[in-house]
């Protein structure tokens, strides 16, 4: 480069600094990158707001880390899952602000369902913890699983069930019943929502009676040219409500939500 008669802008610097160290680690909290940087919170905080307000920069609900923004890019982005959860990741806030309780965004794994943004720390109503980023639901007790494998395509769903038939782990019985599984799946798409399975309480493998996270959940799938991108759902104090009446007064949120996300992805995809 030339040699130029002017100062560099050191602001501009600090800018540039941390979003390399962002790409580096792919998501970081603020000390993470206040460790990398040797640059105060204060400052820290004032370039990642701006950074933000320019979309390079997002935050993801779940635990508050922040990410390099891809959604607006025309590049492929380096995870389909991060790529979503950024998309979805406002609509399930405004979805949150609306009803009050918390809703969950997972993706289809193999042979489960991955938990990549949840809005728990924004429902007012609710103190319950819930399921951290990166966890595994069960595909078919699980509302999203349900949900997942009730609007797939016919080969997609018999390609999950094989393997879950596969592996003789404990919560995959319902993949030998396919009686059970052709209820599930018309129940679903008959109420237009899927419930959790009765005796699921949270855990992959045991029954509700052995744990308990005290929570019920309605899921809807996030439908993109015939693919089953993930799940939202609503989650809630199983004490307190019942799945009826959640969709009763919520179930058009819910509806709303996803449809604002398919529009968002189909708005963005990479070409």
């Amino acid at each position: 480069m030339r040699q130029y008669q002017v100062k560099p802008i050191n602001a501009l610097a600090r800018g540039l600094r941390v979003l390399q160290a962002l790409q580096e680690m792919r998501a970081a909290s603020l000390h993470d990158l206040h460790r990398a940087t040797g640059l105060p919170k204060s400052t820290l905080t004032r370039i990642l707001l701006t950074c933000h307000q320019q979309g390079m920069v997002w935050q993801r609900m779940a635990d508050g880390a922040f990410l390099p923004c891809h959604a607006e890019h025309p590049r492929a982005p380096l995870d389909d899952a991060i790529w979503l959860a950024e998309i979805a990741s406002p609509v399930l806030e405004r979805l949150c602000a609306q009803v009050r309780w918390p809703s969950v965004l997972s993706v289809p794994r193999l042979e489960y369902m991955e938990v990549v943004e949840t809005n728990s720390r924004r429902a007012y109503f609710d103190e319950l913890p819930d399921h951290p980023v990166n966890f595994r639901a069960n595909m078919l007790r699980s509302a999203s699983g349900r949900a997942y494998l009730s609007y797939c395509p016919d080969q997609e769903r018999e390609a999950v069930l094989r393997r879950l038939r596969e592996h003789t782990a404990a919560g995959h019985e319902l993949a030998h019943d396919p009686a059970a599984i052709r209820r599930i799946v018309q129940d679903t798409r008959r109420r237009g929502y899927s419930v959790r399975a009765a005796d699921f309480g949270g855990d992959y493998s045991r029954t509700r009676d052995e744990v308990d996270d005290q929570r019920n959940s309605i899921a809807m799938p996030i439908i993109v040219e015939g693919q089953v991108l993930g799940c939202v759902n609503l989650t809630w104090r199983s004490a307190v409500m019942t799945a009826r009446r959640i969709a009763q007064e919520h179930l058009a949120d819910l509806r709303a939500a996803v449809a604002a996300i398919e529009t968002r992805v189909k708005d963005r995809r990479p070409h």
